[in-house]
């Protein structure tokens, strides 16, 4: 998976998020994507530049690296 459909993921994981969750969008995104984040090395400041959601987002981005080593997703999504 490229940068580019990385960032169409975030905004639509953002922008399709319940009222209230988008900020827990973000960090499931980096939950989920952290893997390949890391082994493409992408930035979070490109990837959340590319989705057109607020720069300030870029930090909860990055949050979700630490969190993708440690948690399981279940099937949601």
């Amino acid at each position: 998976m490229n940068i580019n459909e990385l960032a169409k993921r975030l905004h639509n994981m953002y922008t399709n998020a319940p009222d209230g969750d988008q900020v827990a969008m973000i960090h499931l995104f980096r939950i989920k994507y952290g893997e390949i984040i890391v082994k493409n090395n992408y930035k979070a400041t490109e990837i959340v530049c590319l989705s057109g959601i607020r720069p300030a987002y870029t930090t909860e981005v990055s949050k979700g690296i630490k969190l993708s080593k440690y948690v399981l997703l279940r099937d949601i999504m």
